[in-house]
């Protein structure tokens, strides 16, 4: 069967501009570009038009030829195939993303569901179709599922402000560096008390003892920590106004 080569024309002319011998040369590989395009087409993956591989094809047939530098045939040929054929099962990839068993699984649903339609006379329940499948009806439905295509759609036709899919809870980079420079300020802050009040502090926030504990450590009464407690926390406060409120 001859194939019209009129589509691929503007490849075939973007070509030219790279030489005669690149151009001399992907007219040569034409023939290969449309057997892998039958070849591909043919392996049970309908929804791909004939002429959409074979342009894919022709793409990477150019671009192969204007990367390979070497002036052996054999080994161009070996590039060129590989390209080639990688462009066309991507494309495929893209647009038909099932794989092998998927499809398998879904034709096989498709047949049992026509089987049914025929005997009823009507479109089988999912119970019905289970049952012919000798499934569960939860099982059936994870079959549905799992053997749809995936769809790819833009992110900026599906993207929302208010849609929660696309919400995320980590902060950003300016509530990183502000609880940074905070972290900072306050150890300096703390470093800064005298040595009592630092332990206090620690003993306090850090260690989580209560007022009891830290005045039997001490050996102070309760009132004095709860005094040595206040000192530091008016001092911090003193030393990071503007920045935080320390309770």
């Amino acid at each position: 069967m001859k194939y019209d080569h009129r589509a691929f024309a503007p490849a075939l002319k973007a070509a030219d501009a790279y030489g005669a011998g690149t151009a001399e040369r992907i007219r040569r590989f034409v023939p290969m570009v449309r057997r892998l395009a039958w070849h591909v087409q043919g392996g049970g993956r309908p929804g791909i038009e004939l002429e959409d591989l074979m342009q894919a094809g022709m793409v990477a047939l150019t671009e192969a030829a204007q990367r390979h530098a070497g002036p052996g045939e054999d080994g161009f040929a070996a590039y060129a195939k590989l390209r080639v054929r990688g462009a066309m099962v991507d494309l495929i990839r893209r647009n038909v993303p099932l794989s092998r068993g998927a499809a398998e699984r879904r034709r096989h649903l498709r047949e049992k569901e026509t089987v049914l339609r025929g005997e009823l006379g009507r479109d089988p329940h999912p119970a019905e179709l289970a049952a012919a499948l000798g499934i569960g009806e939860g099982e059936l439905e994870s079959l549905r599922v799992a053997t749809e295509p995936l769809r790819f759609e833009p992110i900026d036709e599906t993207y929302s402000d208010s849609d929660p899919a696309f919400a995320d809870d980590r902060p950003d980079s300016f509530a990183l560096l502000a609880d940074a420079e905070l972290r900072e300020s306050l150890a300096d802050a703390i470093a800064d008390l005298p040595e009592r009040l630092q332990l206090v502090v620690q003993l306090y926030f850090v260690e989580e003892l209560n007022l009891s504990e830290i005045a039997a450590a001490l050996q102070v009464s309760i009132p004095r920590v709860h005094q040595i407690k206040a000192q530091a926390i008016e001092k911090l406060r003193a030393a990071l106004s503007g920045q935080v409120d320390i309770i």
